[in-house]
């Protein structure tokens, strides 16, 4: 090869590396800048978990620094902010028209507005829930229930404190605006009272470990013997106790099935004599119940299409001492209700309820001093008390619903024939419209 041919290639070769030398350094002029920016995003990242951790710590107000737990202190996202802090307020409203025929010649009407309830809750801290129901009728208020619910006592355990509509069947811890029916079962009614069994005391509720595919809950309450119906003559204030075992499963992917048995023990110790005269003496109370609901609802179609089913029953055994001082005697009385409950559209439920009450037989019944036995137990042989109550309920939206119930009752020794025609209006505001409790 000539010498012309080399100083050719030279000159080629020398642009090349030049052009290769220009590369790298374009290369670590990037790589410079890739890591610049990612220390930039580092130190940004940075910034932002400190902010974050700043308001944390700033959601902890409601919990003092030095009164939280080694283990409580990683838990900052569970604290409550300032307006968390604000309970949650909601109230409902239940008015009433009735139109009500007792003879051939005796026909009564009235608007009734039943109640304004207030409902409050709020989260205390991450583990204590409070929650109140004042209810305010036309000439009067009281305190429905006022409670706090602690869910850190143990696995799957809520202890409940304070004042609450108890969990005897299943029905009775339901609030009125919340029923699917105008009033409570008869039944109910007649063995606990109008208002049901409301008391005041502690509450434990413990979801047992399931039992195949089966769920099952045990609940415990001990409150003060307070009920005037069960316990009018419990002077010495002995506290009445509640247990109920409840049984839960999914038969299939539509249909939902559940059970429990209910029982109450409580004492009364003072007794009225027809002489006017008192006698002490401590006797048992006791209530025994088994209910049972099912509910068929296709997944495809739940919100235009349902059916349910609910029946409970109770049976009392209430010792006495009798008012002839005849001396220790038993009052036996039972009742039971059962519905079924469809939803015809997304909007329409018509149902249809029937109620039996069986109460006891004395002679001494209608004695002055035993006014507390009624309706418990009459003069009357063989006496009984029915109630058949078709209805249908239009729900406006989920805030305001209507409803239209047609009551027909007979029976011997408590009533008579009666027909009650009820026209209602259910209307809610807030957070937690329509709760059932």
């Amino acid at each position: 090869m000539g010498e012309d041919s080399r100083s050719a290639i030279t000159p080629a070769k020398d642009d090349i590396t030049g052009r290769m030398a220009v590369m790298e350094q374009t290369i670590q002029k990037l790589q410079s800048e890739l890591e610049a920016l990612k220390a930039d995003q580092a130190k940004q990242k940075q910034t932002q978990e400190k902010e974050a951790l700043q308001k944390a710590l700033q959601a902890q107000l409601a919990v003092p620094e030095e009164s939280q737990s080694p283990e409580a202190q990683p838990q900052t996202s569970g604290g409550l902010s300032l307006q968390q802090l604000n309970p949650e307020i909601s109230f409902s409203g239940d008015l009433l028209y009735s139109w009500q025929q007792d003879s051939p010649t005796q026909e009564t009407s009235d608007f009734n507005f039943r109640g304004l309830g207030v409902h409050v809750q709020s989260w205390l801290d991450p583990y204590t829930r409070f929650k109140a129901a004042i209810p305010i009728d036309e000439t009067s208020s009281s305190l429905g229930e006022g409670y706090i619910e602690l869910h850190q006592i143990a696995d799957s355990v809520i202890l409940t404190l304070g004042k609450f509509r108890q969990q005897f069947g299943v029905v009775n811890r339901w609030h009125k605006h919340a029923l699917d029916q105008v009033d409570f079962p008869v039944a109910m009614r007649q063995i606990f009272g109008e208002g049901g069994l409301n008391q005041t005391g502690a509450s434990l509720d413990w979801l047992m470990p399931p039992v195949g595919d089966t769920s099952q809950k045990l609940t415990i309450q001990v409150t003060d013997g307070e009920n005037d119906r069960l316990f009018g003559g419990n002077t010495n204030n002995r506290p009445s106790v509640l247990g109920r075992y409840s049984l839960f499963k999914d038969i299939s992917k539509d249909t939902y099935w559940e059970a429990g048995l209910s029982s109450l023990l409580g004492w009364n110790d003072t007794w009225a004599m027809n002489d006017t005269s008192t006698q002490q003496d401590r006797q048992e109370t006791i209530v025994l119940g088994a209910d049972c609901a099912m509910l068929w609802e296709p997944t495809n179609r739940m919100r235009y299409r349902n059916v349910q089913w609910r029946s409970e029953a109770y049976w009392l055994n209430r010792n006495i001492l009798a008012p002839d001082k005849s001396g220790a005697d038993t009052i036996h009385a039972w009742g039971m209700f059962s519905y079924v409950q469809a939803k015809v559209s997304r909007t329409v439920d018509i149902g249809i309820r029937g109620d039996l009450f069986i109460p006891d037989t004395k002679d001494y019944a209608n004695l002055p001093s035993t006014l507390s036995l009624s309706p418990l137990a009459v003069t009357s042989k063989n006496p009984y008390l029915y109630q058949c109550s078709p209805y249908i309920t239009w729900s406006q939206s989920p805030f305001v619903h209507f409803r239209g119930e047609y009551d027909y009752s007979d029976g011997k020794g408590l009533s008579f024939a009666r027909h009650v025609v009820w026209l209602q209006a259910i209307f809610a505001a807030g957070p937690h419209k329509h709760e059932r409790y």
